[in-house]
């Protein structure tokens, strides 16, 4: 599963870079769809790799193990930036861009609403944005270190906290990474129960995204009726699986419960009434001129910038990459249902709705497909008390989520996790460029990184 590099190996190799993490004895580089290499540390270092998106996971492996990447571009601070060495949090300072009348706009780290914390530097000529610059680490939690020294089975629960409005792929893509590290075979039942959350959380990530890019583009219409197909989407999981997030639901060697006894039934129906609404909201997307001027051309992510970054989820998809966790590298039981992937090209906030828009009525055929489906028989085996490694992936709604263990005797000795919104990150700021700095909320909620996710 793993294999080991010289040093200049490690610098040349030429995959789609993912992520990169240390540990003790090694750094570690993984790369699509799911080849994963090591270079053992020199005194604590290793040398920095040349892909586009290494600096975030250079800087965090920094603040998290003190371990050096050589020759690195960026050595700021990932997660530590907001606290002095005399204890002090200073303001951040960072550089605007060149230019005369240019001034600096600055937004966060706390915003209005119920959102994760990050601060924005807007460098800004009139109301055109030149240069963007987020910074990240106000939501760091200590998940990797509350995670090692406990059984995949107690560690599941933090897992699941990693991003809460991805609970389920998270905690899917972790207990596929315990699972192969001590070769457990899941029950075919756990299997498709597994696949029916995932795809409900996808349906109402995307109902509540879209629906709020609609509101902060001034159609309130629409995000009130998004936002209720969200809320009976939730009502249906709460009826279903006992929590409207399904949070805790998927664990290593299968799941926590069974379908209740008429959750089938209330999602069945609230498929049908979001697949009914659909056709009407999508009409409002693509007939009003005010609502098409606000998305199309704003905040676009070029196809080449999205390929060098690894771009997954609808932000790889709408410039251009088709990438899909469920079908590459694959896991049960996706491979078996004829799974469709929408494409764009514009890269924009109106690409990039498109894709989601298409993801529904796929989402409601897959979950009707997988009831009609569902086998019968066991819910969960126990992991074993053995020792291994194990990398597990799932397309949560963002994208690809990776989730990488080494276990030992049953307990798990390290961890890394790697959520696609570190990638995009980075595009959001090249995005915010192409833009006014009055449509950055409509660009921020299309490609909705998370803090979370990133700040581990």
């Amino acid at each position: 599963m793993m294999k080991q590099l010289s040093p200049q190996d490690w610098r040349a190799h030429p995959g789609k870079f993912i992520a990169l993490w240390t540990d003790s004895s090694h750094a570690y580089a993984l790369y699509q769809p799911g080849e994963l290499v090591a270079v053992a540390l020199e005194n604590g270092a290793y040398p920095a790799l040349p892909h586009a998106g290494a600096g975030w996971f250079q800087r965090l492996a920094h603040d998290l193990n003190t371990h050096t990447a050589e020759g690195a571009a960026d050595t700021r601070p990932a997660i530590q930036h907001f606290r002095a060495e005399d204890g002090t949090a200073p303001w951040p300072d960072l550089t605007a861009a060149p230019g005369e009348g240019v001034h600096q706009v600055a937004v966060g780290p706390v915003h209005a609403g119920i959102i994760e914390p990050g601060h924005f530097r807007f460098s800004v000529l009139g109301e055109q944005v030149l240069k963007l610059e987020a910074r990240l680490g106000y939501a760091h939690k200590g998940t990797l270190g509350l995670i090692r020294g406990k059984s995949p089975r107690l560690a599941a629960r933090f897992a699941a906290r990693i991003s809460g409005d991805a609970t389920v792929a998270h905690s899917l893509a972790f207990a596929h990474a315990a699972e192969a590290a001590l070769g457990v075979e899941v029950p075919p039942r756990a299997v498709h129960l597994r696949a029916i959350m995932a795809e409900l959380e996808r349906l109402a990530n995307h109902a509540s995204d879209i629906g709020a890019m609609a509101g902060d583009a001034g159609f309130a219409f629409l995000d009130a009726r998004f936002a209720w197909q969200r809320e009976c989407l939730c009502v249906a999981a709460h009826t279903a699986f006992g929590h409207r997030l399904m949070m805790d639901m998927v664990i290593p060697g299968g799941i926590a419960g069974d379908l209740a006894g008429e959750g089938g039934a209330a999602i069945l129906a609230a498929l049908a009434a979001l697949e009914a609404e659909l056709p009407s909201l999508k009409r409002v997307f693509e007939d009003y001129a005010s609502l098409q001027d606000r998305v199309i051309g704003t905040g676009i992510v070029p196809v080449s910038l999205a390929e060098r970054f690894a771009a997954g989820g609808y932000v790889g998809r709408a410039s251009g990459q088709e990438g899909d966790a469920r079908l590459s590298p694959g896991y049960g039981p996706y491979p078996d249902l004829g799974l469709d992937v929408p494409l764009e090209r514009d890269g924009d906030v109106a690409a990039r709705i498109r894709v989601r828009l298409a993801e529904i009525p796929e989402s409601i055929r897959l979950i009707r497909e997988l009831l009609r489906l569902l086998p019968e028989g066991a819910l969960a085996v126990a992991p074993p008390g053995e020792s291994g490694m194990g990398l597990g992936v799932a397309e949560s709604f963002r994208g690809a989520v990776w989730h990488w263990l080494r276990i030992e005797s049953g307990m798990i000795a390290d961890v890394f996790i790697a959520d696609p919104s570190t990638l995009h990150w980075p595009l959001l700021e090249h995005a915010a460029t192409t833009a006014i700095l009055a449509d950055f909320p409509l660009i921020n909620k299309s490609i909705n990184g998370s803090y979370s996710g990133v700040d581990l």
